[in-house]
């Protein structure tokens, strides 16, 4: 799948991630605001709490997440549970 298709899977609520990335258990979602939020537009954050390491000091969190070239020319998107 494209990141044109994963940007609109975000738009219906579902988790991406991208086949080729380094790390199990890593995915992207779009954080859409409501009225107790800071933000005022969405906005797409990477979570890294499930993922899949033998390292100690790999981040395991959730931030916001830009998109690099290799990411949006990317065809190996899916959707993840």
């Amino acid at each position: 799948m494209n990141f044109g298709k994963a940007l609109e899977a975000l738009k219906q609520g579902k988790r991406c991630a991208r086949r080729g990335w380094n790390g199990k258990g890593i995915f992207i979602m779009l954080q859409v605001p409501d009225t107790h939020s800071k933000m005022t537009h969405p906005y797409i954050y990477i979570d890294t709490t499930g993922l899949q390491t033998t390292n100690p000091d790999a981040p395991k969190s959730c931030v916001p997440w830009l998109a690099s070239q290799t990411d949006m020319l990317a065809d190996d998107w899916q959707i993840v549970n």
